[in-house]
């Protein structure tokens, strides 16, 4: 049984404090606030440490090993085994941890099953078992409710992270976030009883956050009414290097994407005092082929 879990409650920008606290599983719904956009603080049981993030994240732990589908070679927690004949490192029976493995840290990339969206199972035998759960379990949250990414390890980690398309920045409240862990979580340990997959996974449910990659050019017109960040390749001259700007889609052509200049201050005079644009670069406009997009996401003004 689920005794302790780790919630990190996340706004979808980084202008505001997130807070990792330790609390009973049966006291999430009584302290979680409803939208993950909020920047309110929160009052937490336990002194809470403040980080920065760009989702919303719901983290289910184990307390005992995941048992092997069928025998011990496939155990997803292997440990090392020490002078005295014992498992280190590794997963005892009972027992109840806070470790977590975290995702590894590296430049997110489209389809990468974290921040650039996507479905990455690493050849885990029974990733592909638990993915059909997690669509299940989704189906019963209607058609606003999306499957971001998702993510499988060797471990016995299941990253999920959901996407929900009413919303401005596609992150779903933190109630729909609890709701969803709470019946995965049960769904994957009904399943893990009979053998098919181990018995008891670790699960992160989150938000894809504002900082999401966007696909070009199949994502763009969900969000074209906000401020994107945009790195391309520029061509004029022969010249390939990687160039950034924040820009609002125009119009979107058969092969290419027309983009126009936003109203921010990375795109104003430094010495304009904060007015808008001049008309001279309302007007400009940049042509791009879909394939010198390097990276398209949100822009957040800090």
């Amino acid at each position: 049984m689920l005794k302790n879990g780790l919630v990190r409650l996340f706004s979808p920008s980084r202008l505001s404090f997130s807070y990792l606290a330790r609390l009973p599983a049966l006291e999430l719904s009584s302290l979680l606030y409803p939208s993950c956009s909020s920047s309110h603080f929160l009052g937490f049981p336990s002194k809470p440490t403040s980080v920065f993030s760009s989702s919303a994240t719901i983290r289910f732990l184990r307390t005992s090993p995941s048992q092997s589908i069928e025998d011990s070679k496939h155990d997803p927690f292997p440990g090392e085994e020490n002078e005295e004949g014992h498992i280190g490192d590794g997963w005892k029976e009972g027992e109840i941890t806070d470790e977590w493995e975290e995702e590894d840290v590296t430049e997110p990339k489209v389809g990468d099953g974290g921040d650039g969206g996507g479905v990455v199972l690493l050849d885990v035998p029974w990733g592909e078992r638990a993915f059909s759960i997690a669509l299940e379990v989704l189906s019963q949250f209607g058609d606003d409710m999306k499957l971001f990414a998702f993510k499988t390890t060797p471990r016995g980690y299941v990253y999920v992270r959901l996407d929900k398309l009413s919303n401005q920045y596609g992150c779903p409240s933190m109630e729909e976030l609890e709701g969803y862990s709470q019946e995965y979580k049960k769904r994957l340990d009904e399943v893990g009883e009979s053998g098919q997959i181990p018995n008891d996974l670790a699960l992160e449910v989150s938000s894809p956050g504002a900082e999401r990659l966007l696909k070009v050019p199949d994502d763009l017109d969900r969000f074209k009414d906000m401020p994107m960040q945009v790195c391309y390749v520029g061509e004029e001259e022969s010249n390939c290097s990687e160039k950034n700007g924040v820009f609002l889609l125009e119009s979107l052509e058969t092969d290419a994407c027309i983009w126009k200049l936003a109203d921010v201050k990375e795109n104003r005079d430094p010495l304009s005092k904060g007015r808008p644009l001049s008309r001279k670069q309302k007007d400009w406009r940049l042509k791009l082929p879909f394939s010198v997009h390097k990276k398209v996401s949100l822009y957040i003004e800090y």
